[in-house]
């Protein structure tokens, strides 16, 4: 990892230290996407079974989880992994259900009451992807808020594996939604199925759930078609930024910076600290920690392009992670509650020395879906609220229109738009 001090740097030089690895989206993939998509649209089915045929090197002629394969995964699992997933499927549910939003009515002036209720996206798509290694948590963290949301359909696409079944430990958590049906697809090919809809997968009204640069795109192509089409969040390469001070433990520090590196050669890892001590050990600690890893090649590739920075105290750090927008921003300091006022632009915070960032990936209870690359700025994670929509209620009498109805043809005649006027204007004539 590359060594920096945040204070000798221009400008420039800072904006290059945060600069996130390209992902830049090449004519060939955006064509390619938009070549599935409109085999996709044209063939249906037979363009699904000639993708997976091509991209999955499995033969499929039924895509769809059947009650017998659903069965036999309980069989695959073992209990301690049934028991893991279950203990984490109770947090993540009592973590989200706290956090459902609440409807409210409020009397604006007297006989006009306006309200704003919540409904279910009636049919979402989640995938959850098995490039590297199965996700059985990513199952847990979209079926559980959108089984609280109250979806009535739960589509759910996953990669079948090369003896054309699903992962096993994915569909147990997956069943965390009773009632939902899981297909044996991925990549773009999912996300356009679920997309356009096919004789066999159901079109879907959102869509969410990470994946590779493809699923990325086709999502994004999906969002941009007509028919309203929604996706969950900008998605990109998993990233993580680390606060330490000076009683840090560099053993931890450097296992968190490696948790997220080993997720892929695009993901980011920073370290910001005011100790030249701390930065040493961390760096020595990476080097130890990267030797033992099954994945060192990967996690080598995401270090090349991160860094650890050097910086004048806490509150330097804590104003350049706002600027940068993490994914992941651990606080490995002393009383960290104290800086977390401060904080503004952040996927999701990890307090302390004991709490790594791979709880939140697993167990915690938060959700680990959570807004990259930056768009932390604007965008939150996963909640119930993000399978709900809002819809706004207004409910006014006589008294309620006599009251507001002079307010509204004010300005509808400031506008220019006299109809909008005259629609109050006659109801008012009427009840005058």
């Amino acid at each position: 990892m590359k060594r920096v001090d945040w204070n000798v740097l221009d400008d420039a030089a800072r904006m290059a230290v945060l600069q996130r690895p390209v992902q830049a989206v090449s004519d060939a993939l955006r064509e390619g996407v938009q070549a599935i998509f409109a085999e996709v649209a044209m063939r249906g089915d037979a363009a699904l079974r000639d993708y997976t045929q091509q991209f999955d090197g499995v033969a499929l002629q039924d895509f769809e989880v059947g009650a017998a394969e659903f069965s036999a995964a309980v069989a695959q699992v073992s209990p301690a992994v049934q028991a893991a997933i279950a203990e984490a499927a109770g947090r993540i549910e009592t973590f989200h259900r706290a956090g459902m939003a609440s409807v409210y009515a409020v009397d604006t002036a007297p006989g006009l009451r306006c309200e704003r209720i919540q409904r279910p996206i009636p049919r979402v798509g989640l995938y959850v992807p098995a490039g590297s290694a199965p996700l059985p948590s990513t199952a847990l963290m979209l079926s559980i808020p959108a089984r609280l949301a109250g979806c009535k359909d739960i589509v759910l696409c996953t990669p079948p594996r090369k003896d054309g079944s699903a992962d096993p430990a994915v569909l147990l958590a997956a069943q965390q939604a009773p009632g939902v049906r899981v297909f044996k697809l991925g990549g773009a090919q999912a996300i356009a199925a679920m997309a356009l809809g096919t004789p066999v997968v159901p079109a879907c009204d959102k869509l969410f759930g990470p994946g590779n640069a493809w699923v990325d795109e086709a999502k994004r192509q999906a969002a941009q078609r007509p028919g309203g089409l929604a996706i969950d969040m900008p998605a990109g390469p998993s990233e993580v930024l680390v606060i330490a001070d000076a009683g840090a433990n560099p053993a931890f520090v450097a296992a968190d910076l490696l948790s997220q590196a080993e997720h892929g050669p695009d993901s980011q890892v920073l370290l910001l600290t005011d100790s030249v001590d701390m930065l040493d050990a961390v760096a020595t600690q990476v080097d130890a920690q990267l030797a033992q890893l099954p994945r060192a090649d990967i996690a080598a590739q995401s270090l090349s392009r991160s860094r650890l920075v050097l910086v004048k105290d806490i509150a330097q750090a804590i104003k350049i992670s706002n600027r940068y927008a993490p994914e992941h921003l651990i606080l490995s300091v002393r009383e960290p509650r104290v800086w977390l006022d401060m904080i503004c632009n952040a996927g999701s915070v990890f307090l302390g020395d004991y709490t790594p960032e791979a709880l939140g990936d697993y167990c915690s209870g938060s959700n680990h879906v959570l807004p990259t690359g930056g768009a932390a700025r604007a965008w939150s994670g996963l909640s119930v609220g993000s399978f709900q929509k809002a819809i706004s209620v207004q409910d006014a009498s006589r008294t309620g229109l006599a009251n507001a109805g002079p307010c509204a043809v004010t300005l509808a005649y400031a506008e220019g738009l006299q109809a909008h006027a005259r629609a109050v204007e006659v109801r008012l004539e009427q009840a005058a």
